[in-house]
């Protein structure tokens, strides 16, 4: 009979077991453990290869501190910046997020807290510290060590030199102050004249004032709260004295997906068109907005981009919009890039998911945001700037020793399109806070722009009206997918029109803008609840409704998602187009796919399907795809168990897609519930140190 290697491995394999025996043996043990992990999906090849690279650097290196190496690259792609050795003795399953979903824990294998059950933090980090692979933090003589020991936090030596960066420089930015305009409450007045809302503070005004005293500020709030007309107000603001003195800033605007800066060109045209101004200070603010891959000049097949410390962008002011996508390498990369004198301004709702890559970095410097932790000094200033009392705002006082960066962060804190009447908001803030019951509450007797839909079974026919017709309150209500196919065939040019006429791309921009009337988004990728399973759904319900022709991989009116940037089509992760039939220039029908201009610009392109390759259908996507983006009505898919995906912040994100309407689909009652009580935990060491 052959022995699996689960017969060769101790029986439990505990931490007394890589204590105990010769350390060339443990490691092979572990080793061959670590291949099982893999074979399960509980780690990811890539994390083994790591391990692999560190046993070749040092052959026979402790096991021990080979386990770390492993868990400390398994939480990179969890989207944690480093391995917290405490916490991950305390709640090892939940620091590692293992097992994964629908993973039965069956048969002799071992999990990371079983190995774990017997090992004391003190011990595991003396193990560490003592390898040749482990740097103390930037130790002399010690950088070309991969993995570094802080405190209790281990790293991959690339992802301690981002968190490093970051800290280092935003410190420094912090502590250079910058001298605000003589008349700076006057123009505030100017800008502001249309006032707060009678006994609330005006933190727009405030986070104006803020953002004018260093080179650094943060602007962070929900939807609807005016983030992003408080900055075009902000850029106006430093504008202005400086086209006085003829000396114009050079303003640069960027978002993290071509969607999210078209979204903001859009919306920051409308605002600089109602500024209080001068017509030659309005003409000073830009209005269109790069991605910030293409802002920095990616370079393709590299992680290298042409704007560096050595080549810095030419500008002054920089903003940031949707900063909560952004992940700690390219932060990092974004502020190595900049000037030294230069602004930089980051807008974004810290209360969304945070990007997908390692580094929660808008939520890191968020962290006092909603207690505020304003020192004396800055409260009296502001009071001073902005002509209002705080006494009742209900902010905790801080020091600006200990939290510098809280004296530059303001949220704005009410929201004018989900007001109090607006269920959206309110079941949104209800998920924020935690407050399951009260959410459920909500869901139960809805407002008109919120609906529950709870399946009897996953072939409930609800579902697919729902899909097909949206909540069937007729042409004006919440629509379904429908909407979108009967604008292709109802606006389509007359026959015979030329190819070339611009009526073409008028139509096709209709029907982009028509399919964002509706969208599902899931939490999950695989099973009937997720983006696989639900797009083969939406395809099937759509083709047995005669609308739409899937019986080849391309037909008019399949959308589809960019999966990955290709910077030789100009597209970039996270684009969506929709394949149309248009004419050639010798008339014959000729199918193309048009995708919304994604570089701050306005109009249409379209690209051969044949030239498509990393793309993928859009019926359904995930949470973390819809960032960045809105649509009208917008129904959010849980999937019927819980998984480890599934926290208040992709809850609240789901539900903060919606303008105008949102539905809740469930095929388990109890899963909502289940999530909005769990929240993400990211782990970094970011601005967490006093100064």
């Amino acid at each position: 009979m052959s022995r699996t290697l689960d017969d060769l491995l101790p029986t439990p394999l505990r931490a007394e077991h890589l204590l105990a025996l010769a350390p060339q043996r443990n490691s092979t043990d572990l080793l061959q453990l670590l291949d099982r992990w893999v074979e399960r999906g509980w780690l990811r090849a890539l994390d083994r290869a790591f391990v692999s690279f560190l046993e070749e650097r040092a052959p026979g290196s402790d096991p021990l501190l080979l386990l770390a190496a492993a868990l400390a690259s398994h939480q990179l792609g969890h989207g944690h910046v480093c391995l917290d050795l405490q916490q991950t003795l305390a709640e090892p399953d939940f620091a590692l997020s293992l097992p994964p979903e629908g993973d039965a824990l069956t048969g002799p294998l071992l999990l990371p807290s079983q190995l774990l059950a017997d090992l004391d933090l003190r011990t595991w980090l003396q193990r560490i510290a003592a390898s040749t692979l482990v740097a103390d933090g930037d130790a002399p003589g010690q950088q070309a060590r991969p993995l570094v020991l802080s405190g209790q936090r281990l790293y991959l030596r690339r992802y301690w030199s981002y968190e490093r960066q970051i800290d280092q420089t935003l410190r420094l930015r912090l502590s250079q102050s910058e001298a605000a305009p003589a008349d700076l409450p006057a123009r505030l007045a100017q800008l502001f004249d249309d006032g707060a809302l009678p006994g609330q503070v005006d933190w727009q005004k405030l986070a104006c004032a803020l953002a004018t005293r260093a080179g650094f500020s943060i602007i962070t709030g929900g939807p609807g709260t005016g983030k992003t007309t408080t900055v075009v107000r902000l850029l106006a603001l430093l504008q202005a004295p400086a086209v006085e003195q003829g000396r114009p800033l050079r303003i640069r605007l960027a978002a993290p997906t071509g969607k999210a800066a078209a979204r903001l060109t859009e919306s920051i045209g409308q605002q600089v068109e109602r500024l209080q101004v001068t017509a030659q200070v309005r003409g000073h603010i830009p209005t269109d907005v790069s991605t910030v891959h293409r802002l920095l000049g990616s370079r393709p097949g590299s992680r290298h981009f042409r704007h560096h410390a050595g080549n810095p962008l030419p500008l002054d002011v920089l903003v940031v919009d949707e900063a909560s996508m952004i992940d700690l390498e390219m932060m990092a990369n974004l502020l190595q890039a900049l000037p030294p004198k230069a602004r930089l301004i980051l807008l974004g709702d810290k209360d969304q998911l945070a990007s997908v890559e390692a580094g929660a970095v808008l939520g890191d410097l968020c962290r006092d945001a909603e207690e505020g932790r304003y020192s004396p000094a800055t409260q009296a200033w502001l009071e001073q700037i902005g002509g209002q009392s705080l006494a009742a705002s209900g902010l905790e006082q801080g020091d600006a020793q200990r939290n510098p960066l809280a004296q530059q962060v303001v949220m704005l804190r009410f929201s004018r399109r989900f007001g109090e009447g607006s269920g959206i908001g309110q079941l949104a803030r209800l998920v924020n806070r935690q407050q399951a019951q009260a959410a459920r509450d909500v869901l139960s007797m809805p407002p008109a722009d919120v609906f529950g839909l709870a399946l009897r079974n996953e072939q409930d026919k609800a579902l697919d009206r729902l899909i097909l017709d949206g909540l069937d309150r007729g042409s004006e209500g919440p629509q379904g997918y429908r909407s979108y196919l009967r604008t292709i065939g109802r606006h389509r040019p007359a026959p015979g029109t030329a190819f070339d006429d611009p009526r073409w791309e008028q139509w096709a921009a209709n029907v982009l803008h028509s399919f964002e009337d509706f969208q599902l988004l899931c939490a999950v990728r695989k099973g009937p609840w997720g983006v696989e399973g639900l797009n083969d759904r939406v395809a099937r319900v759509l083709h047995n409704a005669g609308l739409i022709d899937n019986q080849q991989l391309w037909y008019e009116g399949r959308p589809v998602l960019v999966t990955r940037n290709d910077y030789g089509l100009g597209l970039m992760n996270g684009d969506i187009g929709i394949a149309l039939r248009l004419p050639d220039e010798q008339g014959q029908a000729l199918l193309r796919v048009a995708f919304p201009r994604n570089d701050g610009g306005t109009g249409v392109r379209f690209v051969l399907p044949s030239r498509l390759n990393e793309v993928e259908t859009v019926y359904a996507m995930t949470v973390h795809k819809s960032q960045g983006s809105e649509f009208s009505h917008t129904a959010l898919v849980l999937p019927d168990a819980l998984n480890p995906v599934l926290t208040k912040e992709l809850v609240y994100t789901g539900i903060t897609r919606a303008k105008h309407c949102f539905s809740l689909v469930e095929p388990r009652q109890g899963v909502f519930e289940e999530a909005v009580l769990r929240k993400v935990r990211r782990i970094s060491g970011l601005m967490l140190e006093q100064v």
